[in-house]
């Protein structure tokens, strides 16, 4: 199978993941890029934020047009991760690979498990964002999300919609769609940290893979009205954990 046809079926699959659960997609992404493509894992990081930006954008907008992005919280709570995620894109170039692969593959595992187990933030019961909030938390949340952010390429999706509905008593209804403005905020921000650094990238093959998971997020939409999120999210959490455990055995070999 050719270097094009694995970019457009890994991306579909990231697509169907951002575009269904909100979360997942980019963290698949990494992997693929690494071991299906041949990227170097900075190299791989690196052109997940660019995936990451493009796909979150199209899930972002499908969001918005259903009324479901509180953008004052996403905006205030993106802030304070925009520091986090520039050093420790700056950081994550210099870190040599067998460490920054294992480091992406226990937040694999953090995130199959969560999916794998089906939990999901309770729900504020309608409580608006404009609600009292406790401020420290909201910005240590959205520091640490900015800092995975910028470290492993990821999108964190799984991390910033329990965070915004803790943190900033989004209500679970706006909590995914606000979480990819989140995401978008704290991606171009690493994005543009790493713009300085070596790091090799095949765009004739990051387009194509960018091109199916735009495809695919639209796709993952309309299969979350189908199929029960819980059964998604046991599908996509065990494949994580598969891919946890390569990319591990992988580093440590």
């Amino acid at each position: 199978m050719t270097a094009l046809v694995l970019a457009l079926l890994a991306g579909a699959l990231v697509g169907l993941a951002l575009g269904s659960l909100g979360a997942g997609g980019s963290i698949l992404a990494v992997p693929a890029l690494v071991y299906l493509l041949g990227f170097s894992p900075a190299g791989a990081t690196t052109a997940s934020l660019i995936i990451v930006i493009a796909t979150s954008l199209t899930a972002l907008v499908a969001h918005a047009r259903a009324g479901a992005v509180l953008w004052r919280p996403g905006l205030l709570f993106a802030a304070a991760g925009l520091l986090p995620a520039a050093a420790a894109g700056l950081l994550s170039v210099r870190i040599p690979a067998a460490a920054l692969t294992l480091a992406f593959a226990a937040l694999a595992v953090l995130a199959g498990l969560r999916m794998v187990r089906g939990r999901t933030p309770a729900a504020t019961g309608g409580v608006s964002a404009k609600g009292a909030v406790s401020a420290p938390r909201a910005a240590g949340a959205g520091a640490a999300l900015g800092a995975v952010t910028g470290f492993l390429g990821v999108g964190g999706g799984f991390l910033a919609v329990p965070a915004l509905v803790a943190a900033l008593a989004v209500p679970m209804s706006a909590a995914v769609g606000t979480s990819l403005l989140v995401i978008i905020a704290n991606a171009l921000v690493a994005l543009a940290a790493r713009a300085s650094t070596e790091v090799s990238l095949d765009w004739s093959l990051i387009m194509p893979f960018i091109a199916t998971a735009v495809l695919g997020a639209w796709d993952g939409k309309r299969l979350s009205a189908k199929v029960r999120p819980a059964t998604l999210q046991r599908i996509f959490g065990s494949l994580l954990l598969t891919v946890a455990a390569a990319m591990a055995t992988g580093a440590l070999l």
